[in-house]
């Protein structure tokens, strides 16, 4: 396989082929490109002028490949849909694991769900806005969603301080509220960080469970403490390819180095041959050399004094090539 590039700055074409990556392996990356350009043309222009010849561009990928992955346009909203609602699921179930009651898990899970909101934009118009013109599949993939969180807001009625019984609906309206302010608030692209409206949300969720004084007390609590560059809602850097003007042959030896070094920080060439599998120290020199130039890997040792070894490290750019890379 070999990475062929139109330009030197274009994104990679992947084939497989003698030598490169397996063909599963280049599916898997053709499909995370496809599903990040299909998010970067429906934050664009949204998912009612979202064509399958602009996710092909922005994914550098043949129409073919599309319809060897997905069925059509509605199937790939779908699977980034799903994407997005997995990200989300595990950021919000391992949120509200860490905390002791009802209560507190709920406000952790919110504030962490408001925070990826704002770090993904794109995922947060994908989801609240677009998904409801998306089509008959994608709104009873949402449906579902909503029923999964308004059960887990129902579980209130199992908290030690429950203060009353409301309705049945209850749960169900309190999520129909809650998405109809956020689906507002994304399309007015405001100022304030989604974060912002943590205690309000809050309130909505405990008063028909935990009564006025709780309802009260969430409205005054601190607001979310986050970084500075995490408050101002800057619009984040685009879902981009990492391999987009990677000007180098790609092949299934390079990526187990990748591999082998993410796995081992800090191992030193003979340590990487072994692991990759390449005998010719010669030849893992060159190619952790060259993935130096290309500031994917660096050398953290002292390995220019004479019996020292190296010590390689993925740089953050590696990291990203490795994840993209790495067989699923």
């Amino acid at each position: 396989m070999t990475v062929v590039y139109k330009t030197r700055v274009a994104t990679p074409r992947l084939r497989p082929g003698p030598g490169g990556l397996p063909r599963g392996q280049v599916t898997q990356i053709q499909r995370s490109r496809m599903l990040a350009a299909a998010v970067e043309a429906v934050e664009e222009v949204g998912y009612a002028r979202m064509t399958v010849a602009q996710v092909i561009g922005r994914a550098r990928v043949s129409r073919k490949t599309f319809y060897d992955v997905f069925t059509d346009r509605e199937d790939c909203f779908l699977a980034a849909f799903e994407h997005a609602l997995g990200q989300a699921s595990l950021i919000a179930q391992e949120a509200f694991a860490q905390e002791s009651s009802w209560r507190e898990g709920i406000r952790s899970a919110l504030a962490s769900l408001l925070i990826f909101m704002d770090e993904e934009p794109g995922l947060a118009k994908l989801c609240i806005v677009e998904a409801l013109g998306a089509g008959e599949k994608v709104l009873d993939r949402r449906a579902a969603v909503l029923d999964e969180v308004a059960e887990v807001i129902d579980r209130a009625r199992a908290a030690r301080n429950a203060a009353r019984e409301p309705p049945d609906v209850t749960a169900e309206g309190i999520v129909g509220a809650i998405f109809a302010v956020l689906h507002t608030r994304v399309l007015e692209h405001g100022d304030r960080p989604l974060a912002d409206l943590l205690g309000s949300l809050m309130s909505m969720i405990v008063l028909p469970y935990l009564g006025a004084r709780a309802a009260s007390r969430e409205l005054s609590r601190e607001p979310l403490e986050l970084p500075n560059d995490r408050r101002r809602r800057t619009r984040p850097a685009r879902h981009k390819d990492p391999l987009d003007g990677l000007n180098m042959r790609l092949t299934y030896r390079t990526v187990r180095v990748l591999m082998v070094i993410a796995e081992h920080p800090g191992a030193s060439n003979r340590e990487i041959a072994e692991g990759s599998g390449i005998v010719d120290q010669g030849q893992i020199s060159k190619l952790l050399n060259r993935l130096a130039r290309l500031k994917l890997v660096e050398n953290v040792g002292e390995g220019q004094e004479k019996g020292a070894a190296n010590a390689w490290h993925l740089t953050a750019r590696g990291a990203q090539v490795e994840r993209a890379t790495r067989p699923r």
